[in-house]
């Protein structure tokens, strides 16, 4: 009411169920026409300044501040920040996560899509999860130095939810490393132009769209484990000399 440039004034207010609104019921003029009158059984309870000043030092970080530091400082949008920091459970595994490796937003998805989506599913909280900060971590970090795929990450993350293990050696036992030799891929890319003549004869006839099916082929092909921005380059090469 004050900052709408209203006035506060003394009186008993009652609720209207139909309309959803309180109603003034009676106005009152003066404080003791309300009939107050000390508590004798409550002493007086006087805070001092440094008391008041102490107490504020000593308070946690609080929600709407964490919030506001995370957007700040980690880059993340509003509905980023408010996912993450909707406990401070999770809130601390997120930034332990982001110490290990720097990719505020990386992490962000993996720890809001993956690890939350699974972890809700069977109704449990970050503090039961399976997955540690410091390997959603080590595989983000995986990914973006082109050790693997964001497709054969999720494979490592099922992993790491269901059996557990360090995203590494999942990676190197399993032989899920991204394959980033161009021979190697090339011969994939001039397997699928062979194999699919019909979408590499629209693509040269100018639906170039057409290119999202060929390099998913490759990447069946290679069981995902290609680069995928590299197979789209080689397939691109190839099918323009082919329009001449």
């Amino acid at each position: 009411m004050l900052e709408e440039g209203g006035q506060v004034v003394q009186e008993t207010r009652l609720w209207n169920p139909q309309l959803g609104i309180t109603e003034t019921m009676r106005k009152k003029e003066e404080e003791h026409d309300y009939r107050y009158f000390p508590e004798p059984d409550l002493v007086p309870l006087v805070l001092t300044e440094d008391f008041v000043n102490r107490c504020r030092d000593e308070l946690p970080e609080l929600p709407d501040a964490k919030r506001e530091r995370f957007m700040k400082q980690y880059g993340l949008p509003s509905y980023d920040s408010e996912v993450l920091c909707s406990s401070k459970e999770l809130a601390d595994y997120y930034e332990q996560a982001v110490f290990e490796y720097n990719n505020p937003k990386a992490i962000a998805n993996w720890v809001m899509v993956e690890l939350l989506g699974r972890l809700n599913k069977e109704n449990r909280d970050i503090t039961q999860s399976p997955v540690k900060p410091n390997q959603v971590a080590k595989l983000v970090e995986l990914i973006d130095k082109g050790v693997i795929s964001g497709k054969i990450g999720k494979q490592v993350f099922d992993i790491m939810y269901t059996e557990g293990g360090d995203p590494e050696k999942i990676v190197e036992e399993r032989g899920l490393v991204q394959i980033t030799d161009t021979s190697e891929i090339e011969k994939f890319v001039d397997e699928v132009i062979a194999e699919c003549p019909e979408e590499v004869q629209k693509y040269l006839k100018g639906k170039t769209k057409v290119i999202g099916y060929l390099v998913g082929q490759v990447m069946k092909k290679t069981r995902g484990k290609a680069n995928p921005q590299l197979v789209n380059k080689l397939l691109r090469e190839k099918l323009e000399k082919m329009r001449g």
